[in-house]
């Protein structure tokens, strides 16, 4: 997945054969060229599509939750199901979203009426794996107007801020090739709070696929429904944010291995799930009990998990290095097509 490189000399576009020799172009640091960094792969993109259509359906239905029973836990639901229903929607709203450029001049017929309109019927077809006559009848205006604000966020927040995402998958080998990191200065990737939310995320997908397995076998639902709760995006996505800032100081700065790593991440882990455990109870909002499961101390910890979290922690590192070759450019829109005039014109009108 290395970036191509190109040998021999560059011309200009617009500089003809024979004309002026084009001044020495200073050299950029290896891994940041434009030719390094490329979009971001589909199977990635199809990743982060199924987890951030999780994230809507477990806080869309956690907030039904609240104002029906006032629930503290806010508990939501989702499934592995619909995570591959929202990642190939997502995909199909993606490739919609890169035809907006045949409507220059024309904004608001796309990003108010076409755009809303498919994402509303791509919507109802997917519903909550219901049946279309049975979907359609239990909708209503609040949900359709649900729906309508959720596409006026993909098309003006999700997918634009996608566009400017870039990946360089070589990051990782040029440092190997240099040999040990040990007292470099690791590389930067996206933004703090961007990894934040990955890491919310992906605590929100990894509940749903474990209670949904559980379910499975404990009760043999066979729908492959699973539930976490809005506190854990901020559980999850904390833990995960300290630990991988454990993985960037031990491994880049240390030159730690991943075995030497491995039980700080998992002393790290128990120590804030028993700690957000503690306070939660205290408002009766904690989602969890382990009582009647063998070695647990009050409920809130259990080493009955312990291989689940020794696979995450290792897992952790791959997200890390993943999130470490992608990057937020500000030429996103340029790169896809799009001109100056057109881009403006969007800002004056949204």
């Amino acid at each position: 997945m290395a970036g191509r490189w190109r040998d021999g000399p560059r011309v200009c576009p617009g500089e003809h054969a024979g004309g002026l020799r084009a001044a020495p172009r200073k050299q950029e640091p290896a891994g940041e060229t434009e030719e390094s960094q490329r979009e971001m792969p589909r199977w990635m993109r199809l990743y982060l599509y199924g987890m951030h259509g999780v994230t809507l359906d477990v806080l869309l239905s956690s907030l039904q939750r609240v104002f029906k029973y006032q629930d503290p836990k806010l508990v939501g639901f989702s499934s592995p199901y619909l995570c591959v229903l929202h990642s190939l929607t997502h995909f199909a709203l993606e490739k919609i979203y890169s035809q907006r450029r045949c409507f220059r001049g024309r904004p608001v017929v796309f990003h108010l009426v076409l755009y809303p309109s498919i994402y509303v019927g791509l919507q109802i077809l997917i519903g909550s794996v219901k049946s279309w006559g049975e979907q359609v009848r239990l909708l209503s205006w609040t949900q359709l107007a649900v729906h309508y604000v959720l596409a006026l966020y993909f098309s003006q927040v999700f997918l634009r801020g996608m566009s400017a995402l870039r990946y360089q998958p070589s990051w990782l080998s040029q440092v190997t090739q240099e040999g040990s990191c040990h007292g470099r200065r690791h590389p930067q990737g996206l933004p703090g709070f961007a990894r934040f939310l990955f890491f919310g995320m992906h605590g929100f997908l990894d509940e749903v696929l474990f209670t949904s397995i559980f379910n499975l076998v404990e009760k043999s639902d066979r729908s492959l429904s699973g539930h976490t709760s809005l506190w854990s995006f901020l559980m999850y996505g904390s833990c995960s944010f300290v630990v991988e800032k454990l993985y960037l100081h031990l491994h880049f700065s240390r030159g730690w291995g991943t075995w030497r790593r491995l039980p700080i991440y998992i002393c790290f882990i128990y120590t804030w799930e028993f700690t957000w455990g503690l306070v939660l109870r205290q408002f009766d909002a904690c989602s969890w009990d382990y009582s009647h499961y063998p070695h647990n101390f009050m409920g809130l910890i259990t080493l009955l998990y312990l291989p689940g979290w020794v696979l995450l922690s290792l897992y952790q590192d791959v997200l890390s290095n993943v999130l470490l070759g992608i990057k937020c450019t500000k030429d996103g829109n340029e790169s896809n097509g799009e001109v100056n005039g057109q881009v403006e014109s969007k800002k004056k009108l949204f």
